[in-house]
């Protein structure tokens, strides 16, 4: 018997997500509500909603991504009380905890990150803020990384700046200054109590006041609604950030966080895709989580996001920083390589030829590397894994996973 197509169920009709793409490339910006529909289009939507938000990179950023690569100068013993963070006060995750690198350590660090690919290199350091003496320590590590490597850029990350110290940082060669935002306005007292959102507010504007590249992004994942992803995403575009890092939560033991494990790899997406839509030429940055959270679907999100961070993190462990390079060229992408005048950031760029955008050594050592947690194993599996803690590199005697 033919169907009846005349009785059949009315279905919406499909948001019409190039439509939306082609108004943004013609210099116009979404609305929140289309932000929000961004966040909530069904999975059968999703490859459109993705192929729409990738023309804006595309556009934007051609075929390149951006290797960073992370140096931790200080790990743990933090007296803030983030409640996402494993550096926090009184946590109890079982991470590294080490003071000051000296320069030699953080150069050498630095240049593991350097040697497989990486043109910026960030700079860390947990605590409220530095001191001008910890300022210090940190514009001779800057001007050596420079010294060593004058095409790299390098992002500073040390919390809250006191007057000046911005200053101090630029004069010593630094590019950029990151200060995460981590959630919205409306949210920020359910994920810390020890400062506030303007507290960071204001530190961006530091350093954007400064002559620093302003590099401010997010966690996603950590019991915020979906208008409070768009209410930041608009935010920060509004404060006219150069590159937006999005962070997704890793739930570490012995924080106050350690059960909220909801994400799963479409939320990703859509969250990569919203935040493109929002800020379609700024630099997006797929950050901690990715493994755990996009699985199988990292290479994906590299048509979204235009930068991501090679290795381990601050104190969780990263995918090989091979297997990293080798999803950058599966997905038919290239390394952006230093020295050039290519747009983005305070130092010079240059776009790396195709025989050159793969073929960084892989480390020693670590042939052997456990497979961290988010990858094609584990993410087929619970998301109850505990995350796996960087045990190598910074403040150890292991090989970084670069």
């Amino acid at each position: 018997m033919a169907a009846n197509i005349e009785s059949a169920t009315p279905q919406p009709a499909t948001p019409r997500w190039h439509e939306l793409a082609d108004h943004v490339l013609a210099g116009n910006q979404i609305s929140a509500a289309d932000a929000l529909a961004v966040l909530r289009a069904p999975d059968a939507q999703l490859m459109e909603v993705v192929a729409a938000a990738s023309r804006l990179r595309f556009h934007h950023f051609g075929n390149k991504v951006k290797v960073n690569y992370l140096v931790n100068l200080k790990s743990g013993l933090c007296p803030e009380d983030c409640f996402y963070c494993s550096q926090r006060l009184n946590s109890t995750a079982g991470i590294l905890r080490y003071t000051w690198l000296n320069t030699d350590e953080a150069v050498t660090a630095a240049k593991a990150g350097i040697a497989a690919g990486a043109s910026r290199v960030c700079l860390v350091a947990s605590g409220t803020g530095p001191s001008n003496r910890e300022v210090g320590k940190v514009t001779d590590i800057i001007e050596a990384i420079k010294s060593d490597t004058p095409g790299v850029e390098v992002c500073a990350c040390l919390g809250a700046l006191k007057d000046g110290q911005a200053e101090s940082l630029c004069a010593s060669g630094a590019d950029a200054y990151n200060h995460n935002l981590n959630t919205a306005e409306s949210h920020y007292e359910e994920i810390c109590t020890t400062h506030t959102y303007t507290d960071r507010e204001h530190t961006v504007s530091q350093a954007h006041g400064a002559g620093l590249s302003a590099c401010s992004g997010f966690i996603a994942g950590m019991g915020e609604t979906h208008e409070q992803l768009v209410e930041l995403a608009f935010d920060l575009r509004a404060k006219g950030v150069d590159s937006i890092p999005v962070n997704f939560l890793l739930p570490f033991d012995g924080t106050p966080l350690e059960s909220v494990d909801t994400l799963n790899p479409r939320d990703c997406l859509r969250i990569l895709a919203m935040v493109r839509f929002v800020a379609p030429d700024t630099e997006i940055r797929v950050a901690a989580g990715r493994e755990r959270h996009l699985g199988n679907l990292q290479g994906i999100a590299l048509y979204v996001a235009n930068s991501l961070f090679l290795g381990d993190y601050l104190t969780s462990e990263g995918q090989p920083g091979a297997a990293d390079l080798e999803m950058i060229a599966d997905a038919g992408l290239e390394v952006l390589r230093m020295d050039t005048d290519a747009e983005g950031g305070r130092a010079g760029r240059r776009d790396s030829d195709d025989d050159n955008a793969t073929t960084a050594p892989t480390p020693t050592g670590q042939d052997a590397a456990p497979e961290p947690a988010g990858t094609a194993e584990s993410a087929a599996g619970s998301k109850q894994n505990p995350v796996a803690i960087r045990t190598r590199g910074a403040g150890t005697s292991e090989p970084a996973n670069a």
